[in-house]
């Protein structure tokens, strides 16, 4: 699942009522990110795409992806000529892993940091 697009960051707040019904009993959103019509959102337990398909987006897909799952990632810095930086996700059982491109407003540092705390425990 490779999604493409800027990205800019979500209030967590905001994020966690829009999204209520996919969490679990105390489950909180740590951080959330928009590209475009999808969107990312970092909970204390797992990661989870929200992708919206389809000309309306009124058919979606929630992806979830518990922290343990994942093997490794990579965050790319944004370069000269090159405004975006990048996140690579690899889950277990996967060969390719999950690409996520971000705007030059989003620190990559600061999504970094957020996988760090929960996929280092």
């Amino acid at each position: 699942m490779a999604l493409f697009g800027n990205a800019h960051t979500v209030d967590p707040v905001g994020a966690q009522q829009e999204y209520a019904k996919l969490f679990g009993q105390g489950e909180q959103v740590q951080a959330a990110y928009l590209l475009i019509r999808d969107t990312i959102l970092f909970t204390d337990r797992r990661l989870i795409f929200v992708d919206k398909q389809g000309i309306t987006g009124k058919k979606v897909e929630y992806h979830s992806i518990p922290y343990r799952s994942i093997t490794h990632f990579s965050v790319e810095t944004a370069g000269h000529f090159d405004l975006d930086g990048e996140l690579k996700i690899w889950i277990s059982g996967t060969a390719a892993p999950v690409q996520k491109t971000f705007s030059k407003g989003v620190d990559i540092y600061e999504v970094q940091a957020i996988l760090t705390q929960f996929v280092a425990r």
